[in-house]
């Protein structure tokens, strides 16, 4: 509960300090420096973990979840964190151990001191609480801290003719920070380390340049009417973003809109991705394994269905030009599979998701069973707001962070959130 109330509050201060700083009306520009610290941000790291591995670079201070000082651990000493029935418990190499615990944080010694989790170096420090299926890891961290670690993660080793799509990202990364803290309470953290909500990788992500992004905006959000914005981005838009609600259906804001992603002569920004033009196939066999698999949850279709597949049809676009919606049909009935579910019904064999709804389909059939699917596709991700690689290729043509944001989030505001 207390983790909760923090989460609340922090965000309530972001907030207020957005709506006192900024103007909708007015083109974007940047902030002044920060005038206050950076909050905080809870990341789960593990989830259900049977034991998790823990050690410091400057010697770490184990505490108890009122802040109580259990035990000292010496630099580089491992200790193993473990559940000791509904509870957690720890021990170091010499069998000491703190059991019976709510929850056990390891806290650096020093001021910048690092902690590792199994193998894994991080900022700020490590609680470990019991959940259903076994421990949960929580990285406490500063959200600047956290960000180096982000943008890192997310956009790659760049080049210093790109470091504007760096600054870029680390604007969007921290508006979706800010965002969401205290979106995943109920599970004890806001946001999880993977592309689900954003890759974090801890300080083996960060790099100079990154860093830099991140230092030389901090503080830095978007907002539109004084509110931080819903900030989402994506690898690759193939010359053509999505409208919001193309994708999600409570995404109706006016700066979510599709745009073209063009430059002077016409071509895509994004076109260096390696992910710009792509192409899947599947045989009949792997198709029907995939649809067996993916369909049913999905649709409700009965697996008997799945004895035979007929055929599979794009019958609705979208406006960007994306699949908004398959027809697959099948042994004695047709199903129709819509929006983003239709990158989650075909996927590649050994995927999960399908790498865009940007695709034509060519089927070669065998009598009346489909014998074999291909699709010839454009982009990576689900379209909405920032392209990353377009920022990349906007920024080596000499664009600065604040003309891709407005390129990519139109009549939003850069503002100073802390």
């Amino acid at each position: 509960m207390r983790a909760i109330r923090r989460a609340k509050a922090t965000a309530q201060v972001l907030l207020a300090m957005a709506l006192a700083t900024c103007n909708p009306q007015e083109p974007p520009q940047p902030s002044p420096a920060p005038v206050g610290p950076s909050p905080e941000i809870r990341i789960g790291l593990l989830r259900g973990a049977g034991r998790l591995e823990v050690r410091g670079d400057s010697g770490l201070t184990v505490l108890d979840a009122d802040g109580a000082t259990l035990a000292g651990v010496e630099p580089g000493v491992p200790w193993q964190a473990r559940t000791d029935g509904a509870r957690v418990a720890a021990q170091g190499p010499s069998g000491w151990t703190v059991s019976g615990q709510i929850a056990v944080s390891f806290v650096p010694r020093s001021a910048g001191g690092l902690v590792s989790v199994n193998g894994r170096w991080y900022r700020g420090r490590l609680t470990v609480v019991r959940d259903r299926g076994g421990l949960t890891g929580i990285n406490i961290v500063a959200v600047e801290d956290y960000l180096a670690g982000v943008v890192g993660a997310e956009m790659g080793r760049r080049e210093s003719s790109e470091a504007q799509a760096l600054a870029a990202q680390a604007i969007v990364s921290r508006t979706f920070a800010v965002r969401n803290l205290g979106k995943r309470a109920s599970d004890g953290f806001d946001l999880l380390p993977s592309v689900v909500d954003q890759a974090y990788g801890g300080v083996a992500a960060e790099y100079p340049l990154a860093s830099e992004a991140v230092a030389q905006t901090a503080g830095q959000i978007l907002t539109w009417q004084g509110v931080p914005i819903d900030a989402f981005f994506f690898s690759t838009c193939a010359g053509r973003t999505a409208r919001g609600t193309e994708v999600f259906a409570a995404a109706n804001r006016p700066y979510l809109a599709s745009i073209r992603d063009l430059d002077g002569a016409g071509q895509p920004y994004c076109r260096i991705s390696p992910r710009f033009r792509w192409r899947e196939q599947w045989t009949g066999e792997q198709l029907q394994a995939v649809l067996y698999q993916s369909l049913p949850p999905v649709t409700g279709t009965d697996s008997g269905e799945l004895a035979m597949v007929r055929g599979v049809q794009v019958t609705r676009r979208t406006e960007s030009d994306r699949v908004g919606r398959v027809t697959v049909s099948l042994n004695r009935t047709t199903v129709d599979v819509d929006g983003p579910a239709v990158r989650q019904v075909l996927h590649p064999v050994g995927e999960s998701t399908l790498r865009s709804a940007i695709f034509q389909l060519q089927e070669t059939r065998e009598g009346d069973r489909l014998s074999r699917l291909e699709a010839d596709g454009a982009g990576a991700g689900h379209g909405v707001g920032f392209c990353q690689w377009g920022a990349v290729g906007r920024a080596r043509a000499g664009q600065d962070a604040t003309t891709i944001l407005a390129a990519y989030f139109a009549g939003t505001v850069i503002s100073r959130a802390y």
